[in-house]
């Protein structure tokens, strides 16, 4: 019984991880798609605009 104490965890980290990967999978793209991809450009430049100040004054 001790093979099977030691094959669980590896076992439950090889299913969450094919779930994580299968949920990623399906997220990508559809209706959302660009919503998502307009809240990420606009995190972008929020980031871009607010270092470039501080770059030009150093």
């Amino acid at each position: 019984m001790d093979y099977l104490a030691a094959l669980t965890p590896p076992v439950v980290m090889a299913v969450a991880f094919t779930a994580l990967i299968v949920t990623i999978v399906k997220s990508q793209g559809g209706p959302n798609k660009a919503k998502e991809d307009a809240a990420a450009d606009a995190l972008m430049a929020r980031a871009e605009s607010a270092a470039a100040p501080k770059a030009h004054g150093a």
